[in-house]
């Protein structure tokens, strides 16, 4: 069952994996970024949201911008240790000690539609879940603006607006035709827990449509 979710906001900031140093956005939404705004407005373990198409409504333009972050960060070892030791001694942070200042290359007055389906995981369904039941639960969260959580464009100060999209908006003159975005993240892979791995697609998007290939296709690569 598919639904349509307009999305937008001021800022985004979809950061280019390969980009350590200084963050660098993508020049549009990547598909895990748009799944997980789906997931803050429902998340149930027996459903699992799949991005079909990202519609780009707003013309792409960056800005530079440079913020206060700390440098360091506490481990999971030391965490798991103080966990242990039933106390959180040693567990500080100073941001006046670690700050340091970070430009980033991002994305201004994003607007998008997604378009998206949800599978069914039955072994994680209770008995009276249901298909139908999990889209009348959608549709009515995204009627009235409800989210677990405030949806964000790729960093929490991005807040990312959302409504139930009926119409698709109008390509922008400049989007129209094709455009070549190169390899993009699509998702990471938790399959093998000893050893993660991002998966990656070739973006191309046909007059503000980016068409988001099945995880399982031969487009997706690992």
């Amino acid at each position: 069952m598919a639904v349509m979710i307009e999305v937008w906001g001021d800022y985004a900031c979809f950061t280019r994996p390969e980009l350590k140093t200084e963050r660098v956005s993508y020049d549009v939404i990547t598909p895990s970024a748009a799944r997980g705004i789906l997931d803050s407005v429902y998340w149930h373990p027996g459903m699992l949201w799949v991005i079909d198409n990202i519609w780009v409504c707003n013309p792409i333009r960056f800005a530079n911008i440079r913020r206060n972050e700390t440098k360091s960060k506490i481990s999971g070892r030391n965490a798991k240790t103080a966990m242990m030791r039933g106390t959180t001694a040693g567990l500080e942070l100073s941001s006046t000690a670690d700050r340091q200042q970070r430009a980033t290359l991002l994305l201004t007055d994003v607007r998008y539609v997604i378009e998206a389906h949800f599978e069914l995981i039955p072994e994680k369904m209770g008995s009276e879940d249901s298909a139908d039941k999990f889209q009348a639960i959608v549709m009515r969260r995204l009627s009235k603006g409800q989210c677990y959580h405030q949806p964000c464009f790729g960093c929490r100060e991005f807040p990312a607006h959302f409504q139930l999209c009926e119409q698709i908006p109008p390509c922008p003159e400049e989007l129209k035709g094709q455009h070549d975005f190169g390899f993009m993240l699509y998702d990471m892979d938790f399959s093998d827990a000893e050893s993660f791995k991002p998966l990656l697609f070739r973006a191309r998007m046909q007059d503000g449509r980016i068409a988001v290939p099945p995880r399982y296709s031969e487009e997706v690569l690992g």
